[in-house]
């Protein structure tokens, strides 16, 4: 039998994780193990995805940790992603989606709009599959969560990063109107899941201060640190997160 491994605020949750074989991803992958959760990660590189996974579950021997291959630029992959999680586990409790990339320019006048094209795939396409995909399953649940981890150049774009900060505010209103069907459908009572956009102003890990070790990082938010707040959402009272940015690094 799959089981989560039995403690934490998250005991016999499932949780699926969009974007799990990077840094984001495997940090996330244990806090979410330690935490009781059944995880399902996914990412579009196997390779990358089984490390992630296996370092994860050997971290927690008694927790599943399990990974799919899934190409979330297609949305009928993306649906049979949350379909086999919800099949195979009984239920989906969660869904977080740390799908990422960056693209920018010197200057405004420099923009590319190929950046455009590449980050509109990337970082709004792929939110609108897993949001799809996931939401009725996430409303079944008694406390489900959709978590979307976004920027705060969104909220102050810079001119060189006109492409990125605006595909992330999109990605970011996408995700509150996913809030508003949560609230719509808890009627009276308020909603008893939730989508929330957790801000950060970059992302860093040991390999980047490895690589570049005097470099200060200033306002930048440790991957653990981010896994820490991801779990965090879930002490908090649906009503209370949802429709919600939740900064993790100075709000502008």
């Amino acid at each position: 039998m799959m089981v989560g491994n039995g403690t934490g605020v998250l005991s016999g949750a499932v949780v699926a994780v969009a974007g799990a074989g990077g840094p984001a991803g495997r940090a996330t992958l244990l806090r979410l193990a330690d935490a009781g959760a059944i995880v399902v990660g996914s990412d579009n590189d196997p390779e990358r995805l089984a490390e992630a996974v296996d370092a994860a579950r050997y971290a927690h021997g008694g927790a599943t940790v399990v990974g799919d291959t899934v190409d979330l630029l297609d949305l009928q992959s993306t649906h049979d992603w949350a379909t086999r999680v919800e099949k195979d586990f009984g239920r989906v409790d969660g869904l977080i989606h740390l799908v990422g990339g960056w693209r920018g320019s010197e200057t405004f006048t420099k923009t590319s709009l190929d950046d455009w094209d590449f980050l509109e795939l990337l970082l709004i396409r792929t939110v609108q599959h897993t949001s799809l995909a996931f939401h009725e399953a996430l409303q079944r649940s008694e406390r489900g969560r959709y978590l979307l981890i976004s920027a705060a150049g969104a909220s102050r774009p810079t001119a060189g990063n006109a492409s990125y900060a605006a595909a992330k505010a999109a990605a970011e209103a996408w995700t509150l109107a996913l809030a508003d069907f949560f609230r719509k459908a808890g009627g009276a009572h308020g909603p008893t899941s939730a989508a929330a956009i957790l801000v950060v102003k970059a992302l860093v890990h040991d390999a980047m201060r490895a690589e570049r070790p005097n470099a200060k990082f200033a306002g930048f938010t440790d991957v653990g640190e981010l896994a820490e707040a991801i779990v965090g959402v879930w002490e908090r009272p649906a009503a209370e997160v949802n429709g919600n940015r939740l900064w993790l690094t100075e709000q502008p």
